[in-house]
């Protein structure tokens, strides 16, 4: 927000930008860390789980908002990595299910195909109308 002011001592005037300033909540990782929340991370791992997808870079933005938004919404102090994991993952299931399977088996840490088979299976077509 920019003002004008005016000095009430000499009476000259002069002009003052003022911005909403907006902490987003630690993050607190599995081992008990706290880290910064950092939106580059954000972005280059859902990057990577939408590699070679039909995603404009405006959606993965719109959608990192999205889950900023979330986040500041809720007005914790702090917050599990698990919840930030959650919203990514609630954010590609929207943009598209390969890159939400792709995120999921990492995020999730598959190690047999009946995880995949699970987890496809969510997202497959006559499931979605299902719900």
């Amino acid at each position: 927000m920019r003002r004008r002011r005016r000095c009430p001592g000499c009476d000259k005037r002069f002009t003052t930008y003022e911005r909403a300033e907006l902490t987003l909540p630690a993050v607190v990782k599995k081992n008990g860390t706290r880290v910064e929340f950092d939106r580059t991370k954000l972005r280059s791992s859902m990057t990577l789980a939408l590699r070679k997808r039909p995603v404009s870079a405006e959606s993965i933005e719109a959608a990192i908002s999205r889950i900023e938004e979330a986040l500041i919404s809720s007005g914790a102090r702090e917050a599990p990595s698990d919840r930030i994991g959650e919203l990514v993952m609630r954010e590609l299931r929207r943009l598209d299910k390969v890159g939400y399977v792709r995120f999921a088996s990492v995020y999730r840490n598959f190690e047999h195909l009946d995880e995949f088979a699970e987890i496809i299976q969510e997202v497959r077509p006559d499931n979605l109308n299902s719900r």
